[in-house]
């Protein structure tokens, strides 16, 4: 087991790196490896895709290293080899997003990332902290050990509206039901954050390894 920690100089890789490894350990064995090589990415196995902060700067970031989104757009969406996106890792999968403007993403889930518009004044923006998921697909196998209503770890403040609802997975509620989790064929994405959602993270990381979609 190889596993690819996309760094463009966005995300928690850190602690996403000291999950993963912790995880593998687990498991059995296996590489973590943080890399931003295009071409090094058909050596790995799984490739993740963490994110921080605005989706138009996450794209511009991943757009500066030259050759690493054809990279990814060959190896996941082609070679389809197992991918996982966190946060914002999730959201660029999506066609558009509207923060700071229009910004293309990867179209790999039909979609878009728009503000999180809450009917009650008294919820604040972004959604920060701890909430239960709400499964939806009980039968993925990325979510059908899970019990309804673990907690998980979310800062966010836009959210992702897919236009097949047969692609969320789960959902959170925040005023009004948000995606948590995406997936589709050999995709798979997390709003909340896996590396910092303690032992259910942990769980959600075993669970994509083990995963041959």
């Amino acid at each position: 087991m190889n596993v690819a920690i996309i760094d463009y100089g966005s995300g928690n890789l850190r602690s996403a790196t000291k999950a993963f490894e912790q995880a593998v350990s687990e498991l059995g064995g296996g590489t973590i490896k943080l890399t931003k090589d295009p071409d090094g990415l058909k050596n790995f196995s799984h490739i993740v895709l963490p994110g921080v902060g605005a989706f138009s700067d996450c794209m511009t970031r991943l757009s500066a290293i030259d050759g690493l989104i054809e990279s990814l757009q060959e190896q996941v969406f082609i070679k389809a080899k197992p991918f996982l996106g966190i946060c914002v890792g999730m959201q660029l999968m999506a066609d558009v997003g509207r923060e700071h403007g229009k910004t293309d993403g990867f179209g790999w889930i039909p979609g878009e990332v728009i503000s999180i518009s809450p009917h009650n004044r008294n919820i604040k923006v972004p959604h920060m902290g701890w909430n239960d998921l709400q499964i939806i697909d009980t039968t993925h196998p990325f979510v059908q050990d899970l019990l309804e209503g673990v907690h998980t770890y979310f800062v966010h403040s836009y959210h992702f509206v897919t236009k097949d609802r047969s692609h969320v997975l789960a959902t959170v509620n925040y005023g009004k039901p948000l995606t948590a989790i995406v997936g589709r064929d050999n995709l798979i994405g997390t709003q909340f954050h896996p590396e910092k959602s303690q032992r259910t993270g942990l769980r959600f990381i075993k669970n994509f390894l083990g995963w041959r979609p």
